[in-house]
């Protein structure tokens, strides 16, 4: 936690033997991307 913490907001990768395992992405900075995936998917629609 003290790592998420001192991220101040930013987008944090955990490796596995030097390859990304997951992204820890604040929880403001996944709402917005999941709105955005839904416009661009609105708009397809239309």
């Amino acid at each position: 936690m003290e790592v998420v913490n001192s991220a101040d907001g930013d987008v944090i990768a955990v490796l596995d033997s030097n390859t990304p395992a997951f992204y820890c992405v604040p929880a403001e900075l996944y709402e917005g991307l999941m709105d955005k995936l839904e416009d661009a998917e609105l708009t397809e629609i239309i």
